[in-house]
């Protein structure tokens, strides 16, 4: 459908990471631009960041999740690209000067995904297992719940991380369902984790679209692209996790789901090691959302949050 109303650029240049899960969301975004603009050409300038660089290294010692996203604002900044595709739960929780989150596009399944070739479930799992993840907030939720099980760092791109597991180096991986399903890797799910087993990651499923803060013309533009539940369930998740200085060197998750005018949001603080670990829900009005997660984190506080995020530092 054509957004006769809205005038867009002759050309628009996205952003995104070279792994085949961006490319496939740069892609997404592109043909969504091209149906609403079809007198806009859109390209796509594939980037190489340091966080696809540097693999033999969990990424909360390395800078975090901010090194997927720094090269693609860089040529934000200096104008190769008018906007820039990212996963949610990949983009920091302050945005650096100068930029700002245009649209959040509609949720894929938040949940995390069971893969193994042998096992049908976590609870199958023998002990001393080996499971890979690259996620504090996944191994301390493991830990807490099955502390027979044995985590091992899983870095690389989906398809990396799946081979690696496809050569015996784990019994099972856990990986989010949305970068499975949008590569139409499905039947590699064998159990999908229920959020109160493993709380998602802040934005995970949701796709984000930054641009430079200067370009107020492309807000119009690509306002039709915004999901308006996942951008407040979003917001909640955030709000949450910047209240309590979340990175990726902090074990926590928040969901956040929409419930008429309403948001309810669970988050969880952990320990690595799952022994300390606190999770509260909220609820309260979806046109307040950051606020609600900042209560959210008020409550974590609370029973006792400054005191495991002390242990971490």
């Amino acid at each position: 459908m054509n957004n006769t109303s809205v005038k867009a650029p002759n050309k628009l240049v996205i952003a995104s990471r070279e792994s085949p899960l961006a490319m496939w969301q740069a892609l997404h975004i592109q043909s969504r631009l091209q149906a609403l603009y079809p007198e806009t050409t859109v390209e796509i300038l594939g980037m190489t960041t340091t966080g696809d660089q540097i693999l033999d290294t969990p990424l909360a010692k390395v800078g975090g999740k901010g090194l997927f996203v720094k090269e693609l604002e860089m040529a934000l900044a200096d104008g190769r690209a008018d906007l820039a595709v990212h996963s949610m739960k990949d983009v920091p929780m302050n945005l650096p000067e100068g930029f700002m989150m245009a649209a959040t596009g509609e949720r894929e399944d938040p949940r995390d995904a069971f893969v193994s070739n042998d096992f049908a479930s976590l609870e199958d799992l023998p002990a001393g297992s080996i499971v890979g993840t690259s996620s504090l907030r996944r191994q301390s939720q493991l830990q807490a719940r099955l502390p027979h099980l044995k985590i091992e760092s899983l870095r690389g791109n989906l398809q990396t991380r799946l081979r690696k597991l496809d050569e015996g180096q784990y019994a099972a991986i856990i990986l989010a369902a949305a970068g499975l399903i949008r590569l139409g890797l499905n039947a590699r799910i064998r159990n999908v984790i229920a959020p109160e087993h493993s709380i998602p990651a802040v934005g995970q499923g949701a796709l984000g679209i930054e641009i430079n803060a200067n370009r107020t013309d492309l807000l119009a533009v690509l306002a039709p692209l915004n999901h308006a539940d996942t951008q407040v369930c979003v917001e909640a998740e955030r709000g949450m996790s910047r209240a309590l200085a979340g990175s990726c060197t902090v074990p926590l998750g928040a969901y956040a789901t929409c419930e008429g005018e309403n948001i309810r949001i669970t988050g969880f603080v952990a320990s690595v090691d799952g022994k300390h670990m606190l999770v509260e829900t909220a609820s309260g009005s979806r046109h307040d959302a950051e606020a609600l997660g900042k209560a959210l984190a008020d409550q974590l506080r609370a029973q006792g949050a400054d005191k495991i995020l002390a242990l971490l530092d």
